[in-house]
């Protein structure tokens, strides 16, 4: 796996990686973690990808990470953890 750049945001780390004939590209906030796959074959270069990294894309992961955080809460309120 090969990291082609640190991407800033001031709500989550990302990361933009080139591995097996994708584009991985990887959010992680805190002790969560999303990885996007994007073929190779659907993009030209790293640039589209980083173009896909929208503000609508954006938030709207940013959103899932409080939706996870919530989800995994849930999780170990169930199970007395």
């Amino acid at each position: 796996m090969r990291q082609l750049a640190d991407i800033p945001h001031p709500e989550a780390k990302i990361t933009l990686f080139s591995w097996n004939g994708k584009y991985l590209i990887k959010l992680e906030k805190g002790q969560l973690e999303q990885t996007y796959k994007v073929s190779e074959l659907d993009v030209t270069s790293d640039e589209d990808v980083r173009e896909l990294l929208d503000s609508e894309f954006l938030q709207a992961a940013v959103a899932r990470f409080t939706q996870m955080r919530t989800d995994l809460q849930a999780a170990f309120d169930r199970h007395g953890l």
